[in-house]
């Protein structure tokens, strides 16, 4: 719900941020959460921005398993907190404190999230468009823009999936391909999605605490002041190295026109359907139209139905030719669930105190969200903002959004939530560890024989390109 704010959407709260903490009813002030409990998920993150770069670590790294175990590890100190520590939020010390925060963490949290990213990952890898046209500026302009606004559709895992590999094939005669790779993270596998909860994760999660699905629509002003000048920088580059392109491979490309084709189209209704269940099964709300109450979890089985029905009606030969496997999805499976518990203590620290970190304008919280989610994952960058900005008293007659879970008061700045949800969402593409999707198209790419940059080679292009675009933002959306 989007109200103007005044003393009604804020009475919640204290006027006063005394000790520099937020009071919230029900709240033990004796129980914030020391400093050294955040340690768990500081160390978690750090695991997977650095464990993937160190030689002796890097093979033991690429197994499931081994995200798994540090995951699971270090979610367990986390656990052992909640048990043992002296008092509780909204819960008894002890058990009672534990089993509260797995459930928040686990069961309203995480279980929605992993579900969504499954069906959409699963259904949109039935889908496989195979083709070959010359691959001019414009038609990689196209097939950037286009994934863009798909992102929206089906998650930017989804839609990096989904256009990767055409095109790749589609500039195969090419040898100057590696910009176009970069361009694609840039707008499909991270901006392209910030239009709904469906696109990216932060939102997702967003969503989950009562952010209205369509609220993220608001964010289409600055989706396309980045979308459009990420393209036509694009063009201006592509249109520059085709021109160096060597004669006889840009005739070989001319030669070459196979129409673009879409084996598994029957997934679009299926991915229509998981959409829909976002929207409406909305669990502990009635079905729009009907007195009925959506029970939990009816959304998260609609969605796996969905996934089960996409599995059995495609060919094996487009999941074979998109090269389909559930190993992406499942090292989001294995790390997330270690993330979900071990963010729990630096969220309920910023819940309390959030407010005497001095971030107070939309600009600091875009470049703070971002300044993390560009070296961190993007999805829990998004939730210790959130708290932030909602851990903040919001003055008469500033919009506010009300009615959302795990801010104090229910109650957050829309300006504030604007700047966390874009800074999150941006710039996730600057690093390669900013978003999943990221190294998924780094490692495709490079299976394709693009010879893709570095850790800190990405980072130049990044910087070059990205950096100043968001100073072109800040100074336009959040000053």
């Amino acid at each position: 719900m989007v109200e103007t704010g005044g003393e009604g959407a804020v009475g919640n709260l204290t006027d006063s941020v005394a000790e520099g903490h937020v009071e919230i009813p029900g709240y033990d002030p004796h129980a914030v959460p020391h400093l050294v409990w955040i340690l768990p998920f500081v160390a978690l993150l750090f695991c997977i921005a650095i464990l993937p770069l160190i030689h002796k670590t890097e093979k033991w790294w690429e197994h499931n398993s081994s995200k798994l175990t540090v995951a699971l590890v270090l979610a367990g100190v986390t656990c052992l907190y909640y048990l043992f520590r002296d008092n509780g939020f909204h819960a008894a010390p002890g058990l009672p404190s534990l089993l509260t925060m797995l459930e928040h963490a686990v069961l309203l949290d995480y279980v929605p999230f992993i579900v969504l990213l499954l069906s959409l990952y699963t259904i949109s890898g039935g889908i496989h468009l195979r083709g070959d046209i010359p691959a001019h500026p414009l038609t990689n302009v196209a097939l950037l823009g286009i994934g863009a606004v798909v992102s929206n559709l089906i998650g930017t895992t989804g839609a990096s999936m989904l256009l990767i590999r055409p095109l790749l094939n589609i500039n195969k005669e090419r040898h100057k391909v590696q910009h176009t790779v970069i361009f694609f993270i840039f707008l499909v596998s991270n901006i392209g999605g910030s239009l709904t909860p469906i696109g990216d994760p932060p939102l997702f999660l967003g969503y989950l605490r009562g952010v209205p699905f369509f609220w993220t629509l608001k964010l289409l002003p600055e989706w396309l002041f980045c979308t459009a000048i990420l393209l036509f920088v694009y063009y201006l580059w592509d249109t520059y190295e085709h021109r160096l392109e060597r004669k006889e491979d840009l005739e070989l490309d001319e030669s070459i026109n196979e129409p673009i084709r879409v084996d598994g189209k029957r997934n679009f209704l299926l991915l229509v359907g998981v959409v829909l269940a976002v929207v409406l099964l909305v669990p502990g709300q009635t079905l729009p139209g009907t007195a009925w109450e959506v029970p939990v979890y009816l959304r998260e089985g609609v969605q796996l139905a969905l996934a089960a029905v996409s599995l059995a009606i495609t060919p094996k030969g487009v999941r074979q030719a998109n090269e389909f496997s559930f190993t992406a999805i499942g090292e989001v499976a294995c790390l997330f669930i270690g993330i979900f518990i071990a963010m729990q203590v630096p969220v309920e620290f910023l819940k309390i105190q959030g407010a005497a970190m001095g971030l107070r304008e939309a600009w600091q919280y875009f470049w703070a969200s971002g300044s993390l989610s560009s070296f961190l994952d993007n999805a829990p960058t998004y939730v210790v903002y959130y708290s932030t900005a909602g851990s903040l008293p919001v003055p008469p007659g500033v919009e506010v959004l009300s009615g959302l879970k795990d801010v104090a008061g229910g109650t957050i700045s829309a300006a504030l939530l604007k700047a966390v949800s874009c800074g999150s969402v941006f710039m996730g593409a600057m690093t390669y560890i900013g978003n999943g999707p990221n190294f998924m198209v780094k490692s495709i790419a490079e299976q394709s024989g693009v010879k893709m940059p570095s850790f800190f080679g990405y980072m130049a292009y990044s910087l070059a390109i990205l950096f100043p675009l968001f100073l072109l933002v800040t100074w336009v959306f959040f000053l």
